[in-house]
């Protein structure tokens, strides 16, 4: 694959890039510290959320960079956000224990979803958005009903923070992965854990269903990558050759890639079944924190601590 880099060095703010000419066409600014998370409203792709440590999320229009609103409320810096399917509204997270639902369109706040006792650091959508998920550094993982901000279940088992958690396509299932070196999956509708996937000796930084629900696939402190069946929850591959923590993962559209970003500076492509690493992507001078693909699965996104983000072809 080839890369082309492009420098995020500056001041607080999100930058809007054209990934085919690589050229920059704006500066989201406006933040008064670290833009810790950001989103495109997909499928639609007309609007970009932004989360700060300056407590605030703002709404911007994605091809002017012109600013919507600033969602004020969180007592805390934001580290998580996500639009609902139907793009009506942005959720955040904060490390001030909660979590808001934030109207598109008004600006106004929707909705509260107070009961974890520590801070949000992940949420998602279910793919119909009535539901919302949360995960705590209080080991809990809260679904919410969209609707009317109410609790409907609470996950106890993990004995350790919640890194991540999502909902499968079908809505059916969550997994969720911990500092306790382990994933479980859940029944969305009676909240109970079906089971707990182990193998990883050190936190499991990052988990993620594919996009058929069949596969999930986990980062790990330890170095390595693991892929498990979600009907027998088998251990199917372990994607083993990098040399620091791995804090992220994903799955190609099509489900027969893995991508990883570590601290060893490198982002790596994988076969999902074999486990066998198809390519090494060399070229960040410091730790890889994030890594997507693009929705046709043949464009790579990696960023990094050195201040740049890679696109790779």
């Amino acid at each position: 694959m080839r890369a082309e880099s492009y420098s995020t060095s500056g001041g607080p703010g999100g930058r809007i890039w054209d990934t085919a000419s690589g050229t920059e066409l704006h500066v989201l600014e406006g933040h008064r510290n670290v833009v810790y998370a950001i989103a495109f409203n997909n499928p639609y792709g007309d609007k970009i959320a932004t989360g700060s440590f300056d407590k605030t999320c703002k709404l911007w229009c994605a091809e002017t960079g012109k600013c919507f609103h600033t969602y004020r409320g969180h007592m805390g810096e934001i580290v998580c956000l996500a639009f609902n399917p139907q793009s009506t509204l942005v959720a955040t997270s904060s490390m001030d224990t909660t979590a808001k639902l934030w109207d598109v369109e008004s600006g106004e706040e929707v909705a509260t979803l107070t009961g974890h006792t520590a801070e949000v650091l992940s949420l998602c959508f279910n793919t119909v958005g009535s539901q919302l998920v949360t995960g705590s550094f209080d080991h809990t993982v809260t679904i919410w009903d969209v609707a009317s901000g109410r609790r409907v279940h609470t996950l106890i088992g993990h004995m350790g923070e919640i890194s991540n958690t999502q909902f499968n396509w079908d809505c059916s299932l969550i997994v969720t992965g911990s500092m306790d070196k382990t994933c479980k999956v859940w029944e969305t509708v009676s909240g109970k854990c079906v089971a707990t996937l182990t193998g990883h000796k050190e936190e499991v930084l990052d988990v993620c269903f594919d996009l058929s629900g069949q596969l999930i696939a986990t980062a790990s402190a330890d170095g390595t990558a693991r892929v498990f069946s979600t009907a027998t929850h088998q251990c199917l591959a372990t994607l083993e050759g990098h040399d620091g923590d791995i804090s992220k993962i994903c799955f190609s559209p099509q489900g027969t890639r893995v991508l990883t970003a570590s601290s060893d500076k490198t982002a790596r492509l994988w076969d999902a079944h074999s486990g066998v690493c198809l390519q090494v992507l060399e070229g960040h001078t410091d730790e890889i924190f994030s890594c997507v693909f693009n929705y046709e699965g043949d464009t790579i996104i990696t960023g990094s601590k050195d201040n740049t983000c890679r696109i790779w072809y």
